[in-house]
């Protein structure tokens, strides 16, 4: 209908609302009141004319008044329309809704008491949390019911593709030329940080045609052992292996010492950086050598690069896995105490586990990790801190994360997590094991639940007597040595933290036993998770367990890689494959 209003309302409500009749003609300034008091007429034949702002509002208007009449909206009805019609006069207020929304809600939230607000509670990343004491304490049971056949028989079913390896370092036989001159090297750290510069120096040695004088063990201060060559390894063994491929001497000659006044510091000292490759010797260090007759290499550790020729590296071989023979008083206590855990071990004839287990208290402190957690634990791991590595944890800016830490399996294995790893990997609590470590951290308190899960436990404390064990003790790399040959012996080695000790372990075990390991080395990240689920059951967690237990079992026989160390993985360079043709065997030569 020609003039007929347009109402944006449609049928809001549910009811149809008549559309009001158009403005009289006596009132244009009204009808145009809305559209800034201009008013137009539609042409002819246009149809239907849309009405201007103010006539909708006049529209709207009559719609109230008509569904007012009809008394069937109500009052409330009513009011909506009349904040709509306000609403629809000024569009722009719809910009402001989304704060209006908000401040009623913030006005909601105000008016409701402090304690009817739910409180949010996060729980912290799954293994970021030390709860190995909770899930013991709630396993216990359904571990003590488990009487499953013990895992010492079946542990290890992994061969190299249906072949094993065997030891075949060729020694020299060709007479050894005139010598370049002496070569004399200062062995820092540890038992076997030392034994790492002491088969460099021999491979280097041998490299660049030198004599090599008896390494001297750098006395230091966290190991405090005053120990030389003879203590621990025995000498004379160590210079008959290598007579045919490096001459080895127990001091410098008179003729030699009186060009430097007797005085080694005024002898050439070589200062190597880190991992330098045997070409840097050839370059530098060989010209200097005949130059002078007499240099030293001092600090050594690790001042060889991990892959060389095959020429060197057959000296290496050579010298870890032949020449390095423990003094004849550690070997026989050695051998006295692997008979005495084999007595221990009827049941499982004659074998034994053996378990790094590095839980001291300044590896606890290094590692920043947190056990029981409390102010006890944090005053003594501070304190340690301080004591050991002054300012290195306490520099402006360090941030210490010790969930995170826990996460990325950094933090060592408590004596409590070794046996819970042990017994879901299927070993019994008639199991025979043999603890190689230092002073536990609070051993009364931590060692008490391994006992409890593995009675027949043992160390080398409990295995010897007071008198067979007083040339040894006060001497940090003599017990170590004891360790370590107790451990070589064992049908299973088990690693909780790496470091040096494990690595030449795992070597010397593949270089006995035909290329394997036998050795567990935990995925600690996996065992941080299992170790922090508060709804594992027993059986669940064995079988996660288990499976750790078969991949060590497959890990055990790796063929060593680029960057990695020939006396962890002493396949292929020092080992031979059996079902090899001779002619197939690594071919060495000098």
């Amino acid at each position: 209908m020609q003039g007929q209003a347009y109402s944006r309302l449609g049928s809001f409500g549910g009811a149809a609302v008549a559309p009001s009749p158009p403005p009289p003609p006596s009132s244009p300034a009204r009808a145009g009141s809305g559209a800034g008091g201009a008013s137009r007429t539609p042409a002819k034949g246009a149809g239907p004319a849309r009405c201007a702002p103010g006539a909708a509002t006049l529209a709207t208007g009559a719609a109230v008044r008509a569904g007012a009449g009809r008394g069937g909206g109500g009052a409330a009805r009513r009011a909506a329309r009349a904040v709509l019609a306000a609403l629809l006069r000024r569009q722009a207020v719809f910009l402001f809704a989304p704060l209006l929304y908000v401040a009623a809600m913030l006005l909601y939230m105000g008016s409701l008491p402090l304690d009817a607000v739910p409180r949010i509670i996060a729980r912290q990343p799954p293994g970021s949390v030390y709860r190995s004491p909770q899930l013991y304490a709630r396993l216990r049971a359904d571990m003590d019911a488990d009487n499953s056949t013990d895992a010492l028989a079946t542990v290890w079913r992994h061969t190299y593709k249906g072949s094993t390896w065997r030891p075949c370092i060729n020694n020299g036989t060709n007479g050894l030329p005139e010598s370049n001159g002496y070569i004399y090297v200062e062995a820092n750290g540890g038992l076997n940080q030392q034994r790492t510069s002491i088969c460099n120096a021999v491979a280097i040695a041998g490299f660049l045609n030198a004599t090599l004088v008896i390494p001297n063990f750098h006395f230091h201060s966290i190991w405090r052992d005053p120990s030389k060559f003879s203590d621990i390894y025995d000498k004379d063994h160590f210079v008959q292996h290598l007579q045919n491929d490096v001459r080895v001497v127990d001091k410098i000659p008179d003729f030699i010492m009186e060009r430097f006044g007797h005085n080694l510091s005024n002898v050439f000292n070589f200062k190597i950086k880190a991992w330098a490759r045997i070409q840097y010797y050839k370059d530098a260090v060989l010209p200097k050598l005949i130059e002078e007759r007499f240099i030293r290499i001092s600090p050594f550790a690790n001042r060889l690069s991990l892959d060389a020729p095959p020429a060197v590296q057959r000296l290496r071989c050579l010298a870890n896995f032949e020449a390095l023979k423990f003094s004849k008083p550690i070997v026989s206590l050695s051998e006295t105490l692997v008979s005495r855990m084999r007595e221990k071990s009827v049941e499982s004839n004659g074998k034994y586990i053996s378990v790094h287990l590095r839980f001291e208290e300044d590896m606890v402190a290094f590692s920043c990790c947190v056990y029981d957690g409390g102010d006890e634990e944090k005053k003594e791991m501070d304190a340690a801190r301080e004591i050991g590595w002054r300012g290195k944890f306490t520099k402006r800016g360090r941030v210490i994360r010790p969930g995170v830490i826990r996460m990325n399996g950094k933090c060592p294995l408590t004596p409590l997590e070794v046996g819970l790893m042990l017994r879901g990997m299927g070993f019994s609590n008639k199991t025979a094991i043999f603890l190689a470590s230092g002073k536990i951290y609070r051993a009364e308190k931590n060692m008490a639940p391994l006992l409890e899960m593995f009675p027949l436990l043992q160390t080398k404390e409990t295995l010897a007597s007071q008198e067979e064990l007083v040339p040894f003790m006060n001497f940090s790399s003599r017990m170590a040595a004891i360790d370590y040959s107790v451990c070589a012996q064992s049908e299973v080695f088990v690693t909780t933290q790496g470091g040096n000790f494990p690595h030449f372990l795992m070597g010397h075990r593949r270089y006995l036993y035909g290329g394997h390991s036998k050795t567990i080395k935990p995925d600690k990240r996996r065992l941080a998770v299992l170790f922090d689920n508060p709804r594992i059951g027993w059986k669940s967690l064995k079988r996660h367990l288990l499976n750790m237990r078969a991949h060590s079992d497959t890990k055990g026989i790796e063929m060593k890689r680029p960057n990695e160390s020939i006396y962890t993985f002493p396949c292929p360079e020092c080992m031979c494959r059996l079902n090899r043709t001779e002619h197939s065997k690594p071919k060495h030569s000098r």
